[in-house]
């Protein structure tokens, strides 16, 4: 069920307005995506109160080449997201994951030098 300025969970009762309505923007958001209530309303108040406040400091992810093909990482990880054969195939899939986790993507070439940077 989808929330409003009058219809929202209780956790979000004692926050500011701006606040509020950005958690409530959020697990709407988050609802669509898929996911439980019970797992969108504290994603959402985290991600509302790191955005509303200024606190927030942004993932990177980077877009590198890959044993095999290109792969998709959060910068300083070892894990691979995503993995596709080629960079064309990556890429909107990385913008979407990127732009949901409210991130910055670094996208680099072959040559392991840095191609592009979205999201900044």
């Amino acid at each position: 069920m989808p929330w409003s300025k009058n219809d929202y969970p209780d956790s979000f009762k004692n926050l500011d307005n701006a606040v509020r309505n950005k958690a409530i923007e959020i697990a709407n958001a988050l609802l669509r995506d898929g996911y439980e209530e019970g797992r969108a309303i504290p994603i959402a108040l985290s991600q509302a109160k790191q955005t509303e406040t200024g606190d927030e400091e942004r993932p990177v992810y980077e877009i590198r080449k890959h044993d095999e093909g290109w792969q998709l990482k959060k910068k300083d990880s070892k894990k691979a997201i995503f993995i596709e054969e080629t960079k064309d195939n990556l890429m909107e899939e990385a913008k979407r994951y990127v732009n949901r986790n409210q991130g910055e993507l670094h996208v680099y070439n072959e040559d392991d030098s840095l191609s592009d940077t979205l999201y900044e």
